[in-house]
């Protein structure tokens, strides 16, 4: 007779076992990333800065590889991980579905970085913070993890800190440099710091930071100088606009004078990536460079790498300067990860 309740006892143990089961999420369904914030010290320009960044891991592994990524003037770093349809426009969501880590920063005076007087933020000492960076992320103290190969990537003016820094330092191991030349448009040169930009006190976005006179962004409305508006999504350039940071306007002027224009670019030895897009304002068509291809674009940037470089470009076909934020975005994401593989291996 005591058989019948044990039975009965194992049976419903049996059920609610499967119904467990049933219910649990698979194994497939759990998230492909994983992203963290993190602030690091630096001791430039004083003792007592810090950088913010966010670190993106994929799924698995952790790669002991790592892409550092540094943005250009009057962004943070969401524009690498945008916010508006991020499985469409961020980058370091994009590069963790595909095996990639990702560290975006955001520079000194930027976004939740320590924001010191906008004079101190010469191009000497936006090359160093990153330094600093790389040091952190090689030590293990970026995530716990120590990465051994890392790999500098820039955005318009953060090309050209990137540009300075493996130069100087010579401590990474590869640099992507975007939305950047060796020759910057008339248009661009003019209307940059006139008609584009503005003091942030004066700005009704972002005068509540209190920025110092040196801190300058884009004025209300002139963010679409960035897209080529019939390869945007207008609900980007808005999501971009509302999203807009600062930038010191000295420190922007000696990097690009120094890092973008410079000829720092022969000092680095490890292999280069340079692209931009076909309809970019600042640096292509009238009196700068011809962007209709990849090898005329080569062809014009050649002189200003060593051979260690193994120069490699592209040109992104309708886009303007922000490329990663264009609907055709995931062209330059995919050829970022061949040249990736063809230098560095298959796997990440």
């Amino acid at each position: 007779m005591r058989l019948l309740p044990t039975l009965m006892c194992a049976l419903l143990a049996c059920v609610g076992l499967l119904a467990s089961g049933l219910s649990a999420p698979p194994a497939a369904a759990a998230s492909p990333l994983h992203c963290s914030q993190i602030d690091l010290p630096v001791s430039v320009p004083t003792p007592r800065e810090t950088m913010h960044g966010q670190l993106c891991m994929p799924a698995g592994p952790a790669p002991t590889t790592v892409q550092l990524l540094v943005h250009g003037a009057t962004y943070s770093h969401v524009y690498w991980d945008f916010p508006y349809q991020p499985e469409r426009y961020s980058y370091q969501r994009d590069m963790a579905k595909h095996g990639y880590a990702t560290f975006a920063v955001d520079r000194l005076g930027t976004g939740q970085s320590t924001k010191p007087p906008s004079v101190t933020l010469l191009a000497s000492v936006e090359a160093a913070s990153i330094h600093q960076i790389v040091s952190h992320l090689r030590a293990g103290r970026v995530g716990g993890m120590r990465f051994n190969r890392i790999i500098l990537v820039g955005h318009s003016i953060g090309s050209g800190v990137a540009t300075l820094e493996a130069a100087a330092y010579h401590d990474v191991d590869g640099v992507i440099l975007t939305d950047t030349s060796h020759l910057v448009s008339a248009l661009a040169a003019v209307n940059g710091p006139t008609i584009y930009t503005h003091p942030v006190i004066l700005d009704p976005q972002l005068r509540h930071r209190g920025s110092d006179l040196g801190y300058f962004t884009t004025r209300p409305g002139f963010r679409p100088v960035f897209y080529e508006t019939s390869d945007a999504d207008p609900q980007v350039i808005a999501t971009d606009d509302a999203t807009k940071d600062q930038m010191s306007i000295l420190g922007f002027g000696l990097v690009l004078a120094s890092g973008d224009e410079g000829p720092a670019s022969l000092l680095i030895n490890v292999p280069v990536l340079l692209g931009v897009g076909e309809k970019d304002f600042a640096f292509c068509g009238f009196l700068s460079r011809d962007c209709s291809s990849a090898e005329a674009f080569r062809k014009q940037e050649a002189p200003y790498f060593a051979p260690a470089a193994k120069l490699a470009t592209f040109v992104l076909p309708g886009a303007g300067h922000s490329i990663a934020l264009h609907k055709n975005a995931d062209e330059y994401r995919e050829v970022t990860r061949a040249w990736l593989r063809a230098h560095f291996g298959g796997s990440p």
